[in-house]
Parts: C-alpha cells; sequence; structure tokens
C-alpha cells in the first residue's frame, strides 16, 4: 500500500474535537450538578460520604437521573477518584414545522435544524397539539455527549410589531411637551 492510498480517507463527520466530558474529583460534585454514569449524562439527585475507613480512602455514593432517559442511576467511588462530567447545554429554538416525528427548528440566527425527533408521551402531543393551533412556539432542547432532546417547549412572546413603533412613539409625545 502506497502512502497516498494510506492518508486518503473519508470522515463521515466534521467535529473539532472537543471532548463531550471533562475530569472532576468526585469530592467536588454537587447536588444538581451533572456526571457520567455507566455512560450516560445524569443529574445528581443526592450525594452522600462515608467517613474514611481502616484501610481506604473516604467514598461517595451518588445517586443520579439520566437526563435523557430519567432513569435512576448510582455509583460509589473514593472521594480522591476523578469522575467524568458532562458538557451539557440547554438551547431554545423556534419551532418551524413538525414534519414526519421530526421537529424542525430554526435559532435566532435563522439557522435551520431538523434532526430533533419529537418527543414521546404528554411533550410530543402539547407540541404537536400547539403547532397544530398555529401557536407560535419555543422548544428547549438539551444536549449532552453526543444526545439532544427535547424537554420543554412554550408559547414565543409576542414581539412588538416594528410597522406600529411609530404610531406608539407619536401617541406618548403629547405627553412630554413643556
Amino acid at each position: 500500500m502506497s502512502d497516498d492510498e494510506q492518508h486518503n480517507q473519508t470522515f463521515e463527520q466534521a467535529s473539532a474535537g472537543a471532548s463531550t466530558t471533562f475530569p472532576m474529583q468526585c469530592s467536588a460534585l454537587r447536588k444538581n450538578g451533572h456526571v457520567v454514569i455507566k455512560g450516560r449524562p445524569c443529574k445528581i439527585v443526592e450525594m452522600s460520604t462515608s467517613k474514611t475507613g481502616k484501610h481506604g480512602h473516604a467514598k461517595v455514593h451518588l445517586v443520579a437521573i439520566d437526563i435523557f432517559t430519567g432513569k435512576k442511576m448510582e455509583d460509589i467511588c473514593p472521594s480522591t477518584h476523578n469522575m467524568d462530567v458532562p458538557h451539557v447545554r440547554r438551547n431554545e429554538y423556534q419551532l418551524v414545522n413538525v414534519d414526519d416525528g421530526f421537529l424542525n427548528l430554526m435559532t435566532q440566527d435563522g439557522v435551520s435544524k431538523d434532526d430533533v425527533k419529537v418527543p414521546e408521551g404528554d411533550l410530543g402531543t402539547q407540541i404537536q397539539s400547539d403547532f397544530d393551533e398555529g401557536k407560535d412556539m419555543l422548544v428547549t432542547i438539551v444536549s449532552a455527549m453526543g444526545e439532544e432532546q427535547a424537554i420543554s417547549c412554550k408559547e414565543a412572546p409576542r414581539e412588538l410589531n416594528c410597522e406600529c413603533l411609530p404610531l406608539v412613539l407619536f401617541a406618548f409625545l403629547p405627553a412630554f411637551r413643556l
């Protein structure tokens, strides 16, 4: 095999190479923070620390909820050891359309996003019914470790129409005369 053949590679995905997690000492984790347990991003709901034993370190007992599935996860680790903490991001998007089980969303910059599935259950039903009623909706998407999911929705606030702004200002001008 020649050098040219070795270096001709096709990559399916472009990525900046940023890590999806960062290490943190177990004793520095806090309730309502995030942690990776059994390869899943979780939110810590309970923490307790056992005292140092005769032959070992203090242990931290973590109880957490998977942020995507809602499953309860538990782990015990020495307080001096590092655990992975996921980079968790929450973003709000304007709902443009619901198509074939996917949400068509738009960022504030006008960039479209159409790779988020309609969530199952009450939230998915609410998003679909509010969209069918013609409401302008904002959908909150949480993303961590290469996964993302819609977690909430709300009606978009009505913005002041720019065409009527001069009329509004003109109506208040007489009140400011000296």
